[in-house]
């Protein structure tokens, strides 16, 4: 028997409603539905708490099989996580661009790397865009640690395409105001968001 039948049967066993067992395991009962039609598998948390709820071992609620793809499941969630992890660190480590000496400073003949806080010869709009945009990618990657926190999906994707169509913005604006110090460093943290992006979609 299959882990969605088996649900099924320990829930009505119990006089159970979808809607009451969604209830004791703080979960939707639209995850319950999709656990009973074998459309979806509990997380591990999960499980443990249908273990607790109705006096049974996991080992007798799921198959060898059923394991395996828990298993997978899990693995692909967990990377998942790390992935999530990554980006919004990234995004955080853009405030650096406040004090690090990453611009181009006139003297004489020669150029020096300045902080932005030491960068002169350069008009009021500029300035407040170099401010304006490190605080927002930082903001931006609060956010995303906070979504992962808590684990939404829609939100988490939406806040990823936010973040990289914003660096991709700012990549544009150091090219254009010629920055070339703080468009490589960017740049990189670029590349390698996109490739995370890249490994979690071949991972799933």
């Amino acid at each position: 028997m299959e882990l969605s039948e088996k649900l099924q049967q320990l829930r009505k066993q119990n006089n159970m409603t979808q809607e009451q067992l969604a209830e004791k395991l703080f979960v939707s009962r639209t995850a319950i539905s999709k656990w009973e039609s074998g459309k979806g598998y509990p997380n591990i948390e999960s499980l443990k708490s249908i273990s607790k709820l109705f006096s049974v071992s996991i080992d007798d609620l799921l198959s060898g099989d059923e394991l395996i793809v828990l298993a997978e499941n899990e693995n692909r969630l967990n990377i998942g996580k790390i992935y999530s992890l990554i980006f919004g660190v990234l995004d955080l480590m853009i405030l650096s661009f406040l004090f690090l000496p990453l611009y181009g400073q006139q003297e004489g003949e020669f150029i020096r790397a300045v902080n932005l806080f030491a960068l002169k010869d350069i008009s009021t709009i500029t300035r407040a865009i170099y401010f304006i945009l490190p605080i927002v990618m930082s903001a931006l990657g609060v956010m995303e640690l906070v979504v992962q926190h808590y684990g939404n999906d829609k939100w988490l994707n939406i806040s990823k395409t936010c973040s990289i169509i914003l660096q991709a913005f700012v990549i544009l604006v150091f090219i254009l105001t010629r920055q070339p110090y703080a468009t490589i460093l960017i740049f990189m943290f670029f590349m390698i968001k996109v490739a995370l992006l890249i490994k979690n979609s071949r991972s799933k």
